[in-house]
Parts: C-alpha cells; sequence; structure tokens
C-alpha cells in the first residue's frame, strides 16, 4: 500500500517550485492562482526570496504547501491529462517509481497536514490556502505576545523527556515547557518559555541526552503557548468546507486514521497546542500496510524520518 507524506515548517529553500512554474503549464496557473487568492506574490519570494523572507511563518506555510499540493495535482494531471504536465515532469515521476497520485493513504507534518487533506480532496486548493494563511498569521501573532522556543532532544527515551518538561512546568519558576514533535524514535523536540525550555534542556543533558540543540524558530509551536493562534483560527476551521478525503488522512493528533469531516476539523484546530505524533503516524500506517511512502514538497526530512520508522524493505521516494 502506498503512503503520500507532505513536510512542515523547516523545508523551505530559495527556488523552491520554480522548476515547476518554469516548465509546467498547470503549475504556473496554480501558482498565479495562490498570488491571486492570497493577494500578493507570494512565488517571487519562493523563486528568489532570501533565507530570512522565506523563514517568516506567514511566508514559510503558505510555500510549503502550495509547492505540496502542485506536486499533487501534476501527479493526478499524469493519469487524466498528461499533457498538462508534458514530458520531462512524466520522466521525474516515473525516476522516482511514482506514476500518478494515487494513495491509499496520506499524513502531513503540521503545516503538512493541510497539504496532505487538500492533496486527498478534503479540502479545495483555495480553501486549504486560505487556511493555511490564516494559521500562519495567527501562529506569527502569538509568537510575539511572548518570547518563546523549541530544542531538538536527540537520544532519551519519550517518558524521560515528558517528565523531565512536566517537572520542570511544575515548578513554576521557568514557564511551561512540553514535548511538542514526537519525529522518531530517540528524536523528540520540545517546546516553551525560553527559560523552560533552557532549564528543561538542562536536565535532559543530565539525564544522559546526546544532543540538545536550539532550533531557529520564531516560537513554542505545538505548546500551550499557541492558545491564542487556537481562538484565532476557530472560527474559520468551523466554517471551512471540509468533505469526505479520497482516502484516509493519519492525523497529528492522535496518529489515527480519519476520514469524517467533523473529526478532521476538531482535530485540525487542537493541533496548534498539541503535540505531532509523527513517529506514531508512521508506525500506524506501517501496521495497517503501508510499505511504500512517497513525499511531495519541498526537501527529504521526511523520507529520513520514514527510513528510522519503518522497516528495511519498505520504498521510499519523493519529489520536489
Amino acid at each position: 500500500m502506498r503512503a503520500f507524506v507532505f513536510p512542515g515548517q523547516g523545508a523551505q529553500f530559495t527556488g523552491m517550485g520554480k522548476d515547476l512554474y518554469d516548465n509546467i503549464p498547470l503549475a504556473k496557473e496554480m501558482f498565479e492562482k495562490a498570488n491571486r487568492i492570497l493577494g500578493w506574490r507570494i512565488s517571487d519570494i519562493m523563486f528568489t526570496g532570501s533565507a530570512d523572507e522565506l523563514k517568516q511563518t506567514k511566508v514559510t506555510q503558505p510555500s510549503i504547501f502550495i509547492h505540496s499540493v502542485i506536486l499533487a495535482k501534476c501527479l493526478a494531471a499524469l493519469q487524466s491529462e498528461p499533457q498538462q504536465v508534458g514530458e520531462a515532469f512524466a520522466a521525474k515521476a516515473a525516476e522516482a517509481g511514482v506514476a500518478g497520485f494515487a494513495p491509499d493513504m496520506v499524513a502531513g507534518h503540521s503545516l503538512g497536514e493541510f497539504s496532505a487533506l487538500t492533496a486527498a480532496g478534503a479540502l479545495s486548493f483555495e480553501e486549504g490556502l486560505t487556511l493555511v494563511s490564516k494559521r500562519a498569521f495567527a501562529m506569527q501573532k502569538a509568537c510575539e505576545l511572548k518570547p518563546s522556543t523549541m530544542a531538538a532532544v536527540l537520544g532519551l527515551e519519550n517518558k524521560i523527556i515528558e517528565d523531565a518538561c512536566a517537572e520542570v512546568t511544575a515548578s513554576g519558576t521557568a514557564g511551561v515547557v512540553v514535548a511538542a514533535n514526537y519525529n522518531s524514535n530517540g528524536q523528540v523536540v520540545i517546546s516553551g518559555d525560553i527559560d523552560a525550555v533552557a532549564k528543561a534542556g538542562e536536565a535532559l543533558k543530565a539525564a544522559g541526552a546526546r544532543r540538545v540543540l536550539p532550533l531557529a524558530v520564531g516560537g513554542a509551536f505545538h505548546s500551550p503557548l499557541m492558545d491564542p493562534a487556537r481562538v484565532e483560527l476557530a472560527e474559520a476551521i468551523e466554517r471551512a468546507i471540509i468533505v469526505k478525503p479520497i482516502c484516509p488522512v493519519y492525523q497529528n493528533v492522535d496518529a489515527m486514521p480519519h476520514s469524517e469531516p467533523e473529526e478532521i476539523k476538531k482535530n485540525l484546530l487542537i493541533q496548534l497546542t498539541n503535540p505531532v505524533k509523527w513517529a506514531q503516524i508512521v508506525e500506524k500506517m506501517v501496521a495497517d500496510g503501508a510499505d511504500e511512502f512517497v513525499e511531495l514538497g519541498p526537501g527529504t526530512v521526511l523520507q529520513g524520518l520514514v527510513r528510522k520508522l519503518s522497516p528495511a524493505e519498505s520504498k521510499i521516494t519523493g519529489l520536489q
């Protein structure tokens, strides 16, 4: 069974999607549509913007969403209207062993969940991009309300990390810190107030962490500090038109497959303040029969994580 997976924030790079825009009429049409939806030319920043411009949350999230969804739509066109994508893209897809977009299941890391839902038909491109843009601005505002950060912890069991975060938070002296991203076995990202993350990091080093790496992010994503963003986004998600996807979507909050629109909406909203259970998602997909994973979007981060979590014989590839 084939699983398509979609990356989250951090995968962006200058020039992302430019070859698609230059060579595929369908992609160019969708990039221009995205510019109109947003009311500004995000494609210009994607193609020629600086790293600093691209790492702004309000730019990063829609950029990765646009790139990922366009790739999925181009793969789908290979099956129905191959003239829209051309021979070069068809050859690139064939080289990756992906002849079209026919997923048995999909998932996305954090922001990537919106890409997965849109690629699987639960959201229209317009609705998905509008939600992602609103999410990005809401998260940016939450970041600006209170200084906060994240750090990757390598080489410790989940419970040790969770207990250390709980102890620092309970002390009431440094603020809040929680486990925010379960990326793979032995790689967990913690998130929270700057002092709390630093204090938890020291405790985890003392507990035997191989490394604790501060991340260059604007705030404490997937932590209680994102609650202002959750409140701001609640109405937009509730009003969004979400339909049943073409295949199950494994969502971040519980690592379980979902197809019912109301469940999807609920999980999208609480995702902002709850951890991303990526390791658990991959393990559940494998348990449910996935033996091939295709990453669609900038970068190859998810391919690396999937390799750590899936059987050695799994086929893992991607397009960007």
